[in-house]
């Protein structure tokens, strides 16, 4: 017999959340930074995120899972300091060469997960921002109040877009394996929603595809989760990708002209 929910807002949208988020297997961070750091790729990501965020000259920001620092740094262009905050050291340490190479002297690190942050620890500052850092965290509802008592102005979260990993998708299907999708970002906007948080949502307009140098460049960008695949699987997602990508004549890249980003913007004003 099904139950029957009265209030749409009694929904406990944030055990649906972590259910869908059982079980899955995180990356490795510090083996992955290198490959982000060095990676350069046609991604109009940045340019969208930054046209989008409300930023002042005199501000501070706490710039939640913060890598390599591609966002980081040309953050701290802008604003007065960044708190720079992730759980992978080796990504930090990346961050920091970043920032010497691009005189960025107003930015600090902390190494803790995301899901330790506090208001307590990190007190007052003017924006958050969270640039694709909280698809995978399960106390959500937990991490999100101490954000928003952190943020005096505003905050900033991009999460997975209802048509990302297409690529990613049919491979799996090509395997036999049912691609257990990241929550959607409905279920992020209701649980905001419970909490007294009524947010904005807008989906980045993001036009440019991925390229690539090689196909081993495209096997290990990210996307795949090479940790987690056997050797004969490894064998055939390099089939696949061969298969699939074209090689632009001019450029001599490799391409797929599915294989772009789709995110979306949440934000809400304090």
């Amino acid at each position: 017999m099904k139950q029957c929910i009265e209030n749409p807002n009694d929904v406990d949208w944030e055990e649906f959340w972590a259910q869908r988020l059982k079980g899955k297997i995180g990356k490795d961070w510090d083996k992955a930074a290198p490959g982000f750091y060095k990676r350069t790729k046609k991604d109009d990501y940045n340019s969208a995120l930054f046209d989008m965020l409300i930023l002042d000259k005199n501000d501070t920001v706490l710039d939640v899972g913060c890598g390599e620092g591609s966002i980081t740094v040309p953050l701290s262009k802008k604003v007065k300091k960044v708190i720079g905050i992730d759980s992978s050291a080796k990504m930090l340490e990346y961050l920091e060469k970043r920032a010497v190479e691009n005189d960025a002297d107003n930015i600090e690190t902390i190494l803790k997960p995301i899901e330790e942050i506090t208001y307590e620890e990190i007190g007052d500052v003017d924006v958050v921002v969270c640039s694709r850092s909280l698809n995978n965290i399960i106390p959500i509802k937990e991490v999100l109040g101490e954000l928003d008592k952190i943020a005096n102005k505003y905050v900033f979260i991009t999460i997975f877009g209802p048509e990302n990993k297409k690529i990613e998708k049919d491979f799996d299907k090509e395997l036999g394996i049912k691609t257990e999708d990241f929550p959607d970002y409905n279920y992020f906007f209701n649980i905001l929603f419970n909490m007294g948080i009524y947010a904005n949502i807008q989906r980045f307009d993001l036009n440019n595809y991925r390229e690539y140098d090689s196909i081993e460049e495209a096997m290990d960008n990210g996307k795949f989760r090479l940790d987690l695949y056997n050797d004969e699987e490894k064998e055939l997602l390099k089939e696949y990708l061969e298969r699939i990508l074209t090689k632009d004549e001019k450029t001599g890249k490799l391409y797929n002209v599915k294989d772009k980003a789709d995110w979306i913007m949440v934000w809400w004003k304090k």
